[in-house]
């Protein structure tokens, strides 16, 4: 019999712990908080949740801005689960821990191996698994969600089994967990396609909403990632088109104009906002036509380029739709806005543009989508009004097909979700084969993929 030193220690949780996300939207307090560097300390977690009839959810860098990752029961941090398995350089191929950050990815693991991600959305502090399990996205006519760049994963289940995913191994589980909400299991590794290192040259102009509307395909279709942001209050878009070179880095950045005025006196003015909302459409106007509006160029490494300032808290909700109402969508946006003075909206509305894919739960199921992004700061922690503005783009995603980001907060219920997404019961079937008991479930999921009534409500 194998003596108490050779039994691996178990694995233990912190109490007191309080989950908040980035933009301070959402917390919650896990009765035990977990950071396992091992896959048998995983293991322990998930059998000391069975003994005890725990759920367990996975936390990342809390990007989310919805209650996606929380829970009261136990809480588990994979940010100490990040080690670089292989890299395959000769197809450009990475194998990782699933805690890693893309950012940790861009800046020490892939430049060493002249390697880098074809795409990805405008955060880099966000980990694999996060990125993966709630349908990322950047932009490019010809590029899907980050998810399809998978290759293969393994993943953790309830009874601390552990599966290999991929289109040939599992492939149904596989194009489940996908976009999984870490609702099926825990994931531990990901194989990632990548591609050999490039830099980007983008260029950035503006003109009117109408004039860009009417040359939409033409820019989708010269440009490798293409993606335009309007400005409520104005007729006006910024528009950055972007494509790989072998042009060396130019950039010009200023700190007076990205940070004191891009930044600081932006939250400032919208703070005076909250108390005069007048000022607003006149803040829209003054950064569209002498901040953003001015056109520039600039080459950088590709995921500096990808990557884009999210500036300070804020609220967010974004949904995908038909590519083919992009024009119609965003008129009734321009013609809401301006036939209803009284409420003031938030710079800037940003359009992106995603290729279909077979992924289950993926927005872009079998569908070539367009993805609007609406926001609202909350400089200094203070909240603008934004119901009036939030129910009416809703209204307008429902009339569309819309689907909201899987990660972003949304009122979307299980009987809606089946009407849009083909694969809903699919999923459902292959969640309940793999976590029969419900351990990765929380009032998120309850809420939205199960219909059942939440006990506890995770806002702040």
């Amino acid at each position: 019999m194998a003596g108490d030193a050779d039994r691996p220690a178990v694995m233990t949780g912190q109490t007191g712990r309080k989950f908040t996300n980035w933009a301070e939207t959402f917390s919650c307090e896990p009765e035990l908080f977990f950071e396992p560097t091992t896959t048998e300390e995983i293991r322990q977690i998930l059998e000391k949740a069975r003994r005890h009839s725990k759920r367990v959810k996975v936390c990342g860098f809390g990007h989310s801005p919805s209650d996606i990752a929380c829970t009261t029961d136990y809480m588990i941090s994979l940010a100490k689960y990040r080690q670089v398995l292989e890299v395959d350089e000769e197809n450009c191929v990475v194998t990782v821990q699933s805690g890693i950050l893309l950012k940790e990815l861009n800046e020490e693991v892939l430049p060493k191996y002249n390697m880098a991600l074809s795409n990805q959305g405008a955060v880099s502090e966000i980990s694999a698994a996060g990125v993966i399990s709630t349908g990322t996205h950047g932009t490019g006519k010809t590029f899907g969600i980050f998810a399809t760049h998978v290759l293969e994963m393994t993943m953790m289940t309830a009874s601390g089994e552990v599966l290999r995913l991929s289109r040939e191994e599992n492939r149904d589980m596989f194009l489940t967990a996908l976009v999984g909400l870490g609702s099926l299991g825990i994931i531990l590794t990901v194989k990632i396609q990548c591609e050999p290192a490039f830099n980007l040259h983008q260029v950035q102009f503006s003109c009117s909403l109408d004039k860009m509307l009417s040359t939409l395909d033409k820019h989708l279709d010269e440009n490798e990632h293409f993606k335009f942001m309007w400005y409520p209050h104005t007729d006006g878009v910024v528009a950055f088109l972007s494509n790989r070179t072998k042009k060396p880095v130019q950039t010009n950045p200023s700190w007076f104009w990205d940070y004191f005025v891009g930044y600081y006196l932006l939250e400032f003015l919208l703070w005076l906002s909250t108390f005069c909302s007048d000022l607003l459409p006149c803040i829209n106007k003054f950064y569209y036509s002498y901040i953003y509006a001015v056109p520039s160029e600039r080459v950088d490494r590709s995921d500096k380029v990808f990557n884009f300032e999210c500036l300070f808290k804020q609220y967010v909700t974004e949904w995908s739709f038909p590519r083919s109402e992009t024009a119609n969508v965003l008129h009734t946006l321009q013609d809401w806005v301006k036939s209803h003075p009284e409420h003031k909206v938030h710079f800037p509305v940003e359009v992106r543009f995603v290729r279909s894919d077979d992924i289950y739960l993926s927005p872009c199921y079998q569908q070539d989508n367009c993805y609007i992004n609406i926001i609202s700061y909350r400089p200094y922690g203070k909240d603008a009004p934004k119901d009036a503005w939030w129910d009416m783009y809703e209204s307008v995603m429902h009339k569309v097909g819309g689907k909201p980001h899987w990660a972003k907060a949304h009122k979307v219920t299980p009987e809606q979700f089946q009407k849009l997404y083909p694969m809903f019961s699919k999923f459902c079937a292959v969640r309940e084969q793999l976590d029969p008991q419900g351990m990765f479930l929380n009032p998120y999921l309850e809420r939205h993929v199960l219909g059942m009534t939440p006990q506890t409500q995770f806002d702040v």
